[in-house]
């Protein structure tokens, strides 16, 4: 590193719901760190979501008389990545993901569950949220906790450089907005920055089911972390797995909630026929709505799913902006699609929903890639070898999930629990 460097002990790049988590818990012991923001607040792959974070055995869900545990949960996940997740991911998140949210609360986060039905491939209520039921929300919480509890955020601060002495990391490189490249020394560094979703060259590599999809996820998911650990001869795991969405509305760009699926809603296509069980997963959805003609399809639900729907921010601002038409019958609705009147009514015949309709037109979308540097349990990324690297750790975006190497893999809340659970995870390993 240059002469004078400042140094800290732990340096964090990104602060999303990974970094801002492993920065409150550092800060629990009294361990200094540093979060370098590429942005001008934290924002990232958390404030696009809708916030909410499976967990099994909490406060929250005890008090709701919710039955859960560790291995219930570890079950929902692999049953969902057909066995495929890595069996040491899947332990320690589902085993850390109840104490962080706990831990949490003491931070002023206060979580509820998620009420009313549940999400594809979970057996017990175990989304929790803030009441605010946004991913926006949930970040800026988190940023609030990381500065009241002493983590220091640097934003503007991209970071282009690692440096290291062949065995450790010493420290970064990291650009400001006038250009100049500043430079921090750390004892041990934690990637908690991006996934590829936003490197079109990757996602047609690795991704080739998305190369045409719409990119809903945040822009600074360029693969950096992917690079680095190439250039640093770590592992890489599970590149093909990744968070995809059957239901983003268009032309209006928002994200419609798969709870009007859960509950009744069906998708039609361009014929007004439906072509796959909607109950399998929003992720897998994103495949099957682009393999329909013009890559688009019809989420056809009722004025019951719309009262529900109106629960969600993400649905009423979808809603506002124009994305729920109104049609009073099926033959008004077959002439919004463009379909045949009586096939669109053999295919609702055997639903359980009634006239008058709603529907929204929708595409499918890339949210944000599963795969990135294998770990160890603890999250120290791994070398080639196999062997953990004695002070580089990698979590979130950055890091290999649970969610196996294909879409279907997915399990509803995958990412959050991830980066929360691996954020804390780190904390804890960092302590020792």
């Amino acid at each position: 590193m240059p002469a004078g460097t400042p140094a800290v002990p732990v340096a964090i790049v990104g602060a999303g719901a990974c970094g801002l988590t492993a920065s409150i818990f550092l800060r629990e012991r009294g361990i200094d760190c540093v979060l370098l923001e590429r942005d001008a607040t934290p924002q990232g792959s958390t404030a696009l979501s809708s916030g909410f974070i499976p967990a099994a055995g909490t406060a929250v869900q005890r008090a709701a008389g919710v039955a859960d545990s560790a291995a219930q949960f570890a079950g929902d996940i692999q049953r969902k990545a057909h066995d495929t997740a890595a069996p040491h991911l899947v332990a320690a998140y589902t085993q850390a993901i109840a104490p962080a949210l706990d831990g949490l609360a003491r931070h002023g986060l206060q979580f509820e569950l998620l009420d009313g039905f549940l999400y594809p491939g979970h057996t017990a209520r175990r989304m929790h949220t803030l009441p605010q039921r946004t991913g926006a929300a949930l970040v800026g919480a988190l940023a609030s906790a990381a500065e009241a509890a002493g983590a220091m955020l640097v934003t503007h601060a991209l970071v282009r450089e690692l440096w290291t002495d062949g065995t450790r990391v010493l420290g970064v490189g990291y650009a400001r907005p006038d250009g100049t490249l500043e430079h921090l020394a750390c004892d041990a560094l934690l990637l908690a920055c991006n996934g590829f979703g936003g490197n079109c060259a990757l996602v047609d590599s690795l991704l080739p089911a998305m190369r045409d999809a719409v990119f809903a996820g945040h822009t600074g998911n360029d693969g950096s972390a992917i690079a680095w650990a190439q250039q640093l001869g770590l592992q890489l795991a599970d590149l093909g797995g990744y968070q995809g969405h059957g239901s983003w509305a268009v032309p209006q760009g928002a994200l419609v909630t798969w709870a009007l699926m859960m509950e009744g809603g069906v998708q039609v296509n361009a014929a007004g026929q439906r072509f796959h069980d909607e109950t399998q997963g929003y992720s897998e959805a994103a495949v099957h709505v682009l393999a329909q003609p013009g890559g688009t399809a019809w989420n056809v639900f009722d004025e019951r799913l719309l009262a529900l729907g109106r629960g969600f921010p993400d649905f009423v601002a979808a809603e506002v902006a124009g994305a729920v038409r109104h049609a009073a019958d099926t033959a008004a609705l077959a002439a919004l699609i463009g379909c045949d009147a009586a096939t669109l009514a053999a295919t609702l015949q055997g639903t359980r929903l009634v006239p008058p309709w709603c529907a929204i037109r929708v595409t499918g979308a890339l949210f944000h890639t599963q795969g990135g540097i294998a770990t160890d349990a603890q999250m120290h990324a791994l070398r080639a070898d196999g062997t953990p690297h004695p002070n580089l750790y990698a979590a979130g975006g950055a890091a290999r999930g649970v969610s196996g190497n294909a879409v279907w893999g997915y399990l509803s809340g995958n990412g959050l629990l991830s980066a929360v659970a691996g954020g804390f995870l780190a904390a804890q390993e960092m302590q020792r």
